[in-house]
């Protein structure tokens, strides 16, 4: 396992992270704490959940594993998140003082810890102003309840204005954005990743594998069936699957990670991860295993080594636009590729 710190802190994690979104819907407990054991003898040492995942549930698997594996809670890094509706009343949602005093003390009972090391705002609240936001969980870290906070979904311009508002008022930074990134969606190159190196935060992506279409077991113009989570379970995302089927773009990455990944003789999915593992500002990637077969080939592209002719030709051929305004504006993408190239 390889390890980095935490975006802009001095702890460190493994470079592939055990998402748990799975845990109480696509995987029982049973295999949950399976699937938590062999990412733990693999070298793993961070966990991340939300509130939301399985309505809590996903919480309270790790923290009953937490339980039998007392030892584990030293090694281990936790992260979780707060900010959607966890109750049907109006004030049970959001970044407002009221909502994430609630959410954070009902995640600590869940997990069953004193503190939550890394506390995730979920997305963007435009209702709450940031500074209540930002001074409940600076007042989180001076209390004890978390060790570091991050955010999720966010914007390159919510991002920058976060990190600049606490540092005018002398609270704790924050340290990881959590965003959707992977080499079929790759625009938060665009604003999210800039401003993330500026303030030296580390990303943590979610999605790695496109919602599957990277682990090589869709077909174009074939609707999923069998084991795969559309195949299952079509109404999470049929409509999104036909935009994304209806893309050349999306089969001609597909053939290039295939073609990489029989030259090694690793699966596609290693080779996604390989590449997105080596991307700037990336601390580390969430693996979202709904098996143990799953989590273990994925685990295995940290093995994987990609030339950089490879990570060339996955970057190159997975690029997103970029023409559009303004970014295709004086060659400002062209004029940033030869700064980046010269560092």
């Amino acid at each position: 396992m390889e390890y980095r710190t935490l975006g802009n802190s001095g702890t460190v994690v493994s470079a592939h992270a055990l998402g748990t979104m799975t845990f109480g819907a696509e995987a029982d407990e049973a295999t949950s704490h399976l699937i938590l054991d062999t990412f733990i003898e693999a070298g793993g040492t961070f966990i991340d959940s939300a509130d939301v995942y399985s309505s809590g549930v996903s919480e309270q698997i790790i923290g009953n594993w937490l339980g039998e594996h007392p030892i584990e809670r030293e090694q281990v890094v936790i992260a979780t998140k707060g900010r959607f509706p966890m109750g049907s009343g109006p004030n049970d949602l959001g970044l407002t003082r009221r909502h994430l005093g609630r959410a954070l003390d009902a995640s600590l009972r869940r997990l069953g810890v004193e503190q939550i090391d890394l506390y995730q705002m979920h997305a963007w609240d435009a209702l709450t102003p940031i500074e209540e936001t930002l001074g409940f969980l600076n007042d989180a870290v001076t209390q004890g309840k978390i060790g570091y906070y991050g955010f999720s979904n966010y914007l390159g311009w919510q991002l920058t204005k976060a990190v600049h508002v606490a540092k005018a008022h002398g609270w704790a930074p924050p340290v990881t954005l959590q965003p959707q990134y992977s080499l079929l969606v790759r625009d938060i190159e665009h604003e999210v990743v800039p401003a993330a190196l500026d303030a030296k935060i580390g990303l943590l992506p979610w999605s790695p594998l496109g919602g599957g279409w990277l682990s090589g077991k869709y077909v174009r113009d074939q609707a999923p069936t069998g084991a795969t989570r559309l195949g299952e379970n079509p109404e999470r995302g049929m409509e999104a699957w036909k935009e994304r089927n209806a893309r050349e773009q999306t089969w001609t990455v597909i053939d290039a990670v295939k073609s990489i990944a029989d030259a090694h003789g690793a699966s596609p999915s290693q080779v996604a991860l390989a590449w997105l593992g080596a991307q700037p500002a990336v601390t580390s990637v969430i693996l979202g295993a709904r098996t143990v077969t799953q989590l273990k080939d994925n685990l295995g592209a940290l093995d994987l080594a990609l030339s950089a002719d490879e990570l060339r030709k996955l970057t190159e051929t997975s690029a997103p636009r970029p023409d559009d305004y303004p970014y295709g504006v004086g060659g400002v993408q062209q004029r940033n590729r030869k700064l980046e190239g010269g560092r």
